[in-house]
């Protein structure tokens, strides 16, 4: 298997095992789906997002060569090019913003690490964020036009819906890595690209990778590291659509559920599932979506450093 082959399977495998994690309280599984987004078009998502991953983890090939540089990488350009995509094989809307905002950087930056067995996969993620553009920030802004997010809120800086912000980024030269530095206080997503993923890195895929190896059991893994990343960190999405307040409430929850044994135990089953039905009585404003974003980059990185096997 070619290097952009094994990439590309390790993040869209990532994807399906993530929507497929079960129950993993208010998000779609596969026993569960939104009103108008469901299961399958998170499934139709993760195919969709082949050619971008592809073209994305090449450039990051030729980049290891020395054949363009850090700074023509196009990240910004790879995440609006998997957005449209996803929008053209399924009807059920943004599914895969957050997750490619995630996995287009991973890609690039395990096939420019690849040759050196992927040790110092996190270090290159560092470097290539921190080498974005105003060009990759323009492009992430037509991302999030296209993908039309739920729970968009206003920026003081930079806000996305503000026209003047375009012009104030080619002006003053202000790179992706700069636009999310001014929303990492927020919003969980951005604070992985400040913080060369260190949740990802530090939290999801080492408690994944342990929890596979340990009960050799994909989906107990996935949905508990689920409520591991959602115990310590507020959703952002949450705190976005129904304030901070309940974002805490509801980490407060998942730490209560991974206390009682999760999926491992009786009373834990009990309370998952009660967890699952209390988060989707206020459509869908409760629903962890930065969580489950960073399960799927969590899965990605466990899989793409050969720490865990199905």
């Amino acid at each position: 298997m070619g290097v952009v082959d094994f990439i590309v399977r390790c993040a869209q495998l990532a994807l399906l095992l993530e929507v497929s994690g079960y129950p993993k309280p208010g998000n779609v599984h596969r026993t569960s789906d939104f009103k108008d987004t469901r299961y399958e078009h998170f499934l139709a998502s993760a195919v969709a997002i082949e050619p971008c991953l592809r073209r994305v983890a090449y450039r990051g090939l030729r980049a290891s060569r020395s054949l363009i540089s850090l700074d023509d990488l196009r990240l910004g350009y790879f995440i609006k090019y998997g957005v449209r995509e996803v929008l053209k094989w399924q009807s059920g809307g943004n599914t895969c913003l957050g997750i490619l905002t995630l996995i287009v950087p991973l890609a690039c930056a395990a096939a420019m690490s690849f040759k050196e067995g992927l040790t110092n996969l996190r270090s290159y993620v560092g470097k290539i964020v921190k080498s974005t553009t105003p060009r990759d920030s323009i492009d992430f802004y037509d991302a999030i036009s296209i993908a039309n997010p739920g729970g968009l809120g206003s920026s003081p800086r930079l806000d996305v819906r503000d026209l003047e912000s375009r012009n104030q980024i080619i002006r003053e030269g202000i790179g992706l890595f700069e636009v999310f530095k001014i929303s990492a206080d927020y919003d969980l997503i951005s604070r992985e690209w400040i913080t060369s993923f260190e949740i990802s890195f530090e939290v999801g895929s080492p408690y994944f990778s342990k929890l596979l190896n340990e009960l050799e059991d994909v989906n107990i893994a996935t949905v508990h590291t689920f409520l591991r990343i959602l115990s310590m960190y507020p959703d952002t999405l949450i705190a976005r659509k129904a304030g901070l307040d309940r974002a805490r409430e509801v980490s407060v929850r998942a730490r209560e559920v991974l206390s009682a044994g999760g999926l491992l135990t009786e009373d834990g089953r009990r309370m998952i599932w009660s967890f699952d039905r209390e988060l989707r009585v206020e459509g869908n404003k409760l629903n962890p979506g930065s969580t489950a974003d960073l399960v799927a980059s969590s899965i990605m990185i466990s899989l793409l450093t050969g720490k865990v096997r199905l």
